[in-house]
């Protein structure tokens, strides 16, 4: 169990590093995936900084706690997520519900859940 759980948040952690880079090196096709059209050179950096940070601090976390089979790096990708999906539950409540609201919302929920299990299943440093 250990070994398919280590090996999922490894390849998802890989899924969400090209998401990053793609935000880092093609922000405009990417930002439009996710119902955003920036505009001009400062909407450009926001969606690289912004996105591209997420995504890819996230995946940093997920691979290298899975790679070092180590819980505690795993927290920060799971809080990541979390917070995402409340903020999207803050969007519906507050704002409505859109076409294709609901897949993204999955993907955080599962991801955010799975990469927690992990982090209470993975070895933790000692102190």
């Amino acid at each position: 169990m250990r070994i398919a759980l280590t090996a999922a948040i490894f390849v998802g952690g890989l899924f969400y590093l090209f998401m990053g880079l793609n935000f880092m090196f093609l922000p405009e096709s990417s930002a439009g995936d996710f119902g955003l059209s920036p505009d001009g050179a400062h909407g450009l950096a926001s969606v690289r900084a912004d996105f591209g940070a997420f995504f890819i601090v996230a995946a940093i976390c997920m691979i290298f706690g899975a790679w070092q089979r180590n819980g505690d790096f795993l927290v920060p990708a799971a809080l990541l997520f979390a917070v995402a999906l409340v903020g999207r539950i803050v969007g519906v409540v507050m704002d409505g519900t859109y076409p294709g609201f609901l897949p993204p919302m999955i993907i955080e929920a599962v991801t955010a859940s799975v990469v927690l299990y992990a982090s209470r299943v993975l070895p933790h440093l000692e102190t």
